[in-house]
C-alpha cells in the first residue's frame, strides 16, 4: 500500500484523544502526517513554558488553551484536517458522550485516576471500540524497555513502571517514543499489520 492509498483509506476514519499534552498533542501531530481524516481533540489547560520540552506546541503560543493552539498546529500541517476540539476538563460523563463515534480512542491523560476512568467508560460503554493507553514514559534512557501490550481490545504502550516525578520527569524522547508508539498502534488497528 503506498503513502496516497494509506491517505485515502486513513481519511474515513475518527480518532478520538483525551488530553493534549506530552502525548496527546504529538499523537495527533503523528495521525495528522500520515493523512487521518478526523481527530476528536479534548483538554482544558494552557500552553506553558514547562510543557515545550516535550509537547508540540511553541514559544508564541505561551498562554493559548491547548485545543486551540493544537488546532491551529495540526491545520497547519494538512489543511483538510477534520478538528473537533473540547475546552474542557473530562469526567466520565464527558468522555462517553464526546468520543461515543470514534473508530479508535487514544488516552493521554497525565494522572493515573483518569486513565482509570477513561478505561473504566470504554470497557462498560464501547467494548468494541480499541483504546490505546500510555503507561511508563518517564526519564530518558532505556528506550529498548518500551513496548505495546494488547488485552483483548486494549492496547498498553509504554514500559509500564516508569512513573512521573520530580527526579524522573516527563522528557522529550521518552515522551515521544510513546506517543509515536500510540499513533503506530492506531494506524495498526485502522489499517491493519504493516509488511
Amino acid at each position: 500500500m503506498n503513502f496516497d492509498e494509506i491517505k485515502r483509506r486513513l481519511k474515513q476514519f475518527t480518532v478520538g484523544i483525551a488530553g493534549a499534552g506530552g502525548l496527546g498533542s504529538n499523537i495527533a501531530m503523528h495521525l495528522t502526517r500520515v493523512g487521518i481524516g478526523k481527530l476528536i481533540v479534548a483538554d482544558f489547560d494552557v500552553v506553558q513554558e514547562s510543557n515545550l520540552n516535550r509537547q508540540f506546541y511553541f514559544r508564541h503560543q505561551l498562554g493559548t488553551k491547548k485545543v486551540d493552539a493544537l488546532e491551529a498546529n495540526l491545520l497547519a500541517i494538512n489543511p483538510e484536517l477534520h478538528i473537533e476540539v473540547h475546552d474542557i476538563k473530562l469526567d466520565a460523563q464527558s468522555i462517553a458522550k464526546i468520543y461515543s463515534d470514534v473508530d479508535v480512542m487514544v488516552e493521554a491523560f497525565d494522572k493515573a485516576e483518569m486513565k482509570e476512568i477513561i478505561a473504566e467508560v470504554f470497557q462498560s460503554e464501547y467494548p468494541n471500540i480499541p483504546l490505546v493507553m500510555g503507561n511508563g514514559m518517564a526519564g530518558w534512557g532505556k528506550s529498548n524497555d518500551m513496548r505495546v501490550r494488547q488485552f483483548g481490545n486494549l492496547y498498553i504502550c509504554g514500559d509500564g513502571v516508569s512513573e512521573i516525578a520530580d527526579e524522573l520527569p516527563p522528557l522529550s524522547p521518552r515522551v515521544g517514543i510513546c506517543a509515536a508508539m500510540q499513533a503506530n498502534v492506531v494506524l495498526e488497528i485502522l489499517l491493519g499489520s504493516g509488511k
